[in-house]
């Protein structure tokens, strides 16, 4: 399971001409779920992704994570992130989980995090998706668990 995460100032996706999900400060993540994945690898993810320390400190160090800062949490599905890109000019997405499967383990994620955290804003599992966002440093990870 992976997830990009990047420290925003705001960010939202949108559907169709129509936001479904916003965020002030705090985190996009673009979450891809790989074959294999399991519940306790999403629960091991989020657990990273809310204590991950990316935000500056009162001395401007990366000190404070997701929680300290009370930030805004945006999930967005991204399969891409499974994809296998060590040969040719194309991606080979065989790595991705299936869609079903996919898509459980993104609910769950969005669940746990929900359970966890106040502010919890989604995408759309699927959907051709619009994200914007103003990335703060930028600042971007890619975790994996």
């Amino acid at each position: 399971m992976r997830a990009l995460i990047q420290r925003v100032k705001q960010a939202s996706v949108g559907v169709n001409n129509e936001v479904v999900g916003s965020i002030d400060q705090g985190l996009l993540v673009l979450l891809g779920v790989q074959k294999g994945d399991d519940q306790a690898k999403a629960t091991k993810l989020l657990e990273k992704v809310l204590k991950y320390r990316v935000f500056a400190d009162s001395e401007d160090k990366m000190n404070l994570s997701l929680r300290d800062i009370n930030g805004g949490l945006l999930v967005v599905s991204q399969f891409t992130l499974a994809a296998d890109t060590q040969k040719g000019l194309r991606p080979s997405f065989s790595s991705a989980a299936p869609p079903v499967e996919g898509e459980n383990l993104y609910n769950y994620f969005v669940e746990q995090a929900r359970n966890l955290h106040p502010t919890v804003a989604t995408g759309r599992f699927g959907a051709n998706m619009q994200v914007s966002l103003v990335n703060d440093g930028p600042v971007t990870f890619l975790l994996e668990v």
